[in-house]
């Protein structure tokens, strides 16, 4: 039985339940590719990565830590 990849949110998730601490854009878009996304450019890659914080966020996984800044901590 061949079990199916993990999508880019579901390995951000898996990476920040792992690792905890704040997350900011930077961060998660090292941990996405050291999961294996390859983004065309930078800008693709925080664009990516922002909206996997914030669907992360929306799901109740993490918490915006600071209102003024899209840094996240785990909820």
């Amino acid at each position: 039985m061949t079990e199916k990849p993990l999508t880019r949110k579901q390995a951000l998730a898996a990476v920040i339940q792992a690792l905890g601490g704040t997350w900011d854009t930077e961060r998660a878009v090292l941990a996405l590719r050291v999961s294996g996304y390859r983004p065309a450019n930078g800008e693709a890659a925080g664009k990516e990565a922002r909206r996997n914080l914030r669907e992360l966020a929306d799901d109740g996984l993490i918490v915006r830590s600071d209102a003024d800044e899209a840094v996240y901590r785990l909820a």
